[in-house]
């Protein structure tokens, strides 16, 4: 076993919104069924990226959650609706578990392969912002719980700014990552066709080495 999984206390969080109602942006190019079956095989690329720290599904869907187990995968179910009310949910329950620190990864990525070394020196410590592709989203966020005042999500458009200012108004050391494979998410459709265009898409989205 590897020795990170014996002794972390950091947890992954990896929001899933609904099946039915993933990748809707996505709807002139792919039809309900692909949408579908494109959202649950990137979420998979992603838990399996973040092997082998403990790693939570973030949902507010039975289905979702059913699914979860199906693969194994913990849960935390929360009654808050929205990204930003649904991850403060969530972390307050990281933080019951005994976790001390959480990384919080879209479930969109398709070229995930590694979210563990943000449980690893230098990038341990305060928080941490990987961006999207454009340097403005945020696509990967690591931060550390139980602080007081609490952190406050913001995720949204221009959200590494404003992650940038939240860590600084806590007086929390912040790192902007910008990360070839992390900054990639499929969320509109322009993304889907940049991702297409730059020839990174692989069968059945899993993440591979391009090349």
């Amino acid at each position: 076993m590897d020795s990170r999984s014996s002794d972390t206390g950091t947890a992954v969080l990896v929001p899933v919104k609904s099946f039915d109602l993933a990748k809707g942006r996505l709807s002139d190019r792919l039809d309900p069924g692909d949408r579908h079956r494109l959202a649950r095989r990137l979420a998979v690329g992603v838990i399996e990226a973040a092997r082998p720290l403990p790693t939570y599904v973030v949902c507010d869907s039975d289905l979702v959650a059913d699914w979860a187990g199906e693969i194994g995968i913990g849960v935390l179910e929360v009654t808050a609706t929205g990204l930003n009310p649904a991850i403060t949910e969530a972390a307050v329950m990281a933080a019951s578990m005994g976790h001390n620190r959480i990384i919080v990864s879209h479930a969109d990525l398709p070229l995930a392969e590694d979210l563990t070394w943000l449980d690893r020196e230098p990038f341990d410590r305060g928080v941490v912002v990987v961006t999207d592709r454009h340097g403005t989203g945020t696509n990967v966020l690591a931060l550390p719980l139980n602080l007081d005042p609490p952190f406050v999500f913001r995720y949204g458009p221009g959200s590494a700014e404003l992650h940038r200012n939240e860590a600084e108004r806590l007086g929390l050391t912040v790192r902007i990552v910008h990360d070839e494979r992390l900054g990639w998410d499929l969320d509109t459709p322009d993304d889907l066709a940049a991702w297409l265009a730059d020839d990174v898409r692989r069968a059945g989205c899993e993440p591979k080495r391009t090349r």
